[in-house]
């Protein structure tokens, strides 16, 4: 296997300014030129490679050949890495999967994509809607829709609104940001193909339950819920929920323009960055094993919209970058066991040869984003 390799050059000054007034400074490393394209290529493959059942037509949760302890929403994050290098190559080799994987989660999820859990059902419906922009295949924009159908009847006026994390009696009533934020980017994207102002007024509604009732409007922190009998809002700010919400506001900005909406962007941005880091390297902190692996490149994927964002001021748009690069290079440079190309949850320490779905996804996610990057940043300066 061809391995590419960079290595630290110089350092340079570079300074972090939020719009909260927060004066970070850090001395970032420069690097070598590093073949990103190429680096997608052989990253997503691995996760082909060790991950895919062939004759389940799903991606394993481990890169071992498990099969057990079937996780439904990392599927969906796995195929969008297949997306991501579809989009960023032609090559048919990973649509070749598209089919296979709509049919292979549904046998896997019980014969249905219907599941309790209204986030597990949010991420696959983003995938179908993705998977249709490429295709056009009508029976993944019908997918999408009866998803979306489901997590539409999750909203209850309990804690003032808000979609329902899990739709089992027998789990605790809460509505949680990942249930929201995911959810009003579907609604945002589907009014975006069906031009139905339905779509729209629930990706509005949504976003605003989720801003009134679990942002922090001084800092941009996101907490993780809010518990419906007490109305008492829990939980950290993680890496994904402060994504979604990055990513709803930049899908209701591009349709509405309103400027409200990229600056709330912003401020839930700029508190991930200096907040959620690791400060020794300033890349995003290892937030844990399992379902928590994933939450990084969540966060990535949607920062990303955001720096592409034309009416982005530059000296934000400079920072995001600098920050992003960063990221992508500690993580190829320090995270990634190189023998097989395997992700682990800390991006600056590489796994010991066993890994899960979701951090191997989040670490192709960071990859397969800095190589759409590159392709952008190339293209803005045609």
């Amino acid at each position: 296997m061809k391995k590419i390799i960079y290595t630290i050059l110089s350092f340079g000054l570079f300074f972090l300014q939020s719009c909260g007034d927060i004066d970070d400074e850090y001395t970032y490393e420069e690097w070598t030129e590093v073949n990103w394209s190429a680096v997608a290529d052989s990253t997503t493959n691995s996760l082909i490679d060790r991950f895919w059942n062939t004759s389940g037509n799903y991606f394993n949760y481990g890169n071992d050949g498990t099969t057990i302890d079937f996780h439904y929403w990392p599927n969906a994050h796995a195929m969008d890495v297949l997306i991501d290098a579809y989009q960023r190559t032609n090559d048919t080799k990973y649509s070749a999967y598209f089919d296979k994987w709509h049919a292979g989660i549904k046998v896997k999820n019980g014969n249905t994509y219907k599941n309790d859990y209204v986030d597990d059902m949010e991420w696959n419906a983003l995938t179908m809607l993705r998977i249709y922009d490429i295709t056009k295949d009508v029976k993944y924009l019908d997918t999408a829709k009866e998803l979306w159908g489901w997590i539409k009847d999750a909203w209850t006026e309990d804690a003032g609104g808000g979609i329902t994390w899990c739709t089992n009696p027998n789990v605790l009533f809460t509505k949680n940001a990942c249930s929201n934020g995911p959810a009003a980017i579907i609604g945002a994207r589907m009014y975006n193909i069906t031009n139905d102002q339905s779509d729209l007024e629930w990706a509005k509604k949504i976003y605003e339950w989720e801003k009134n009732t679990l942002v922090n409007r001084a800092t941009g922190a996101i907490s993780d819920h809010i518990v419906c009998e007490t109305n008492e809002v829990k939980g950290v700010a993680l890496t994904y929920n402060q994504g979604t919400y990055v990513g709803a506001a930049v899908e209701l900005f591009g349709i509405t323009g309103d400027r409200t909406y990229l600056n709330e962007a912003q401020k839930v941005t700029n508190y991930t960055i200096s907040s959620l880091i690791n400060t020794s390297n300033n890349i995003l902190r290892d937030e844990g094993n399992g379902d928590n692996g994933l939450f990084k490149g969540i966060f990535i994927r949607y920062f990303l919209e955001l720096i592409k964002v034309n009416e982005l001021p530059d000296s934000y748009r400079n920072k995001y970058i600098t920050f992003f690069n960063n990221n992508a290079n500690v993580l190829w440079s320090s995270g990634v066991y190189k023998e097989d190309l395997l992700f682990g949850p800390a991006w600056d320490t590489a796994p010991v040869g066993i890994t899960q779905l979701t951090s191997q996804a989040s670490g192709c996610m960071m990859i397969e984003a800095k190589a759409a990057y590159e392709r952008w940043e190339t293209s803005q300066k045609q």
